[in-house]
């Protein structure tokens, strides 16, 4: 399946899903280029939502890989084409074949320079975070810390191994899920389906340490700790009450930026939104 341009870096398709993206991998050539820029970290024009807030503490505490100072999203469009700036911002875009036509937002790494538009800027790294209308904050603003360090691991990941692709990266994450060892995976209660929402149902299909935890507020908490030995589940699924739904995204992700699982579905019947027994499986096997 073609997608119009999606601004993906690490979200991809395993080769087997042909529905999936290809995960976008920066050439040798833009990331030489990216680590001489100083990047722009764009704020959301509504100042009322937790994003720009919650941005400004990941991007103050976790950001080494280049110098950085903030800009409107109107200064973005100013800027975009100059090649001294990088640009750290959300973008919104959709499955082009997809007839429902709902569109994600993403937090995107872009490389500026002389682009036609927004799409054609080379992509170094980026991250699911939300269904983009009525995006829910409070399900990803504490977790931007995590995902901003992986956007700078990927960076350097691309940069050491030359030999990591499109067509194989998505597979090199997934292997991360052997180093899980001594590490706890933590999940929403919320985030799981009716038929797995216990401890019980869950040990019978995954062996490796895990919690449920009753809120979000829980894992705000592990999270913000800065625990190294917690792994956590990112899902992305429509917003609370919203009569439309189209992919859930399922990320494990590290305190330290890593990487351990991606996996997506489209939503249905049989496979609900959610952290579904595929997915512990697949977590699990490694």
């Amino acid at each position: 399946m073609k997608i119009k341009k999606l601004l993906f870096a690490l979200i991809a398709a395993l080769l087997a899903l042909p529905a999936l993206a290809q995960e976008k991998v920066a050439g040798a050539d833009v990331i030489e280029k990216f680590l001489k820029t100083k990047t722009l970290v764009v704020l959301d024009n509504n100042i009322f939502n937790s994003y720009n807030s919650g941005i400004k503490k990941a991007v103050e505490s976790s950001w080494k890989i280049t110098q950085f100072e903030y800009c409107s999203y109107d200064d973005f469009q100013k800027r975009k084409f100059d090649p001294q700036y990088s640009f750290l911002l959300v973008t919104k875009d959709y499955y082009k074949d997809d007839s429902d036509k709902m569109t994600y937002a993403f937090l995107s790494l872009l490389l500026g320079g002389d682009y036609k538009s927004v799409y054609d800027m080379p992509t170094l790294a980026s991250f699911p975070l939300s269904y983009y209308e009525n995006q829910d904050y409070e399900k990803y603003v504490y977790k931007l810390a995590p995902i901003v360090k992986f956007m700078q691991n990927h960076v350097n990941l691309t940069k050491e191994h030359p030999e990591l692709t499109e067509k194989n990266i998505v597979l090199y994450y997934n292997r991360n899920a052997e180093k899980l060892g001594d590490k706890k995976l933590y999940i929403i209660k919320e985030d799981l389906p009716k038929d797995l929402n216990t401890t019980a149902k869950v040990k019978a299909i995954y062996a490796k340490q895990f919690e449920i935890l009753a809120e979000e507020e829980n894992l705000e908490k592990i999270v913000e700790s800065g625990d190294s030995k917690a792994v956590f589940v990112h899902k992305v699924g429509p917003p609370k009450g919203s009569p439309k739904a189209a992919r859930c995204f399922n990320v494990v992700l590290g305190n330290d930026g890593s990487v351990y699982y991606f996996g997506w579905h489209k939503i249905s019947t049989k496979e609900p939104d959610g952290f579904l027994k595929g997915d512990f499986k697949k977590l699990g096997k490694q």
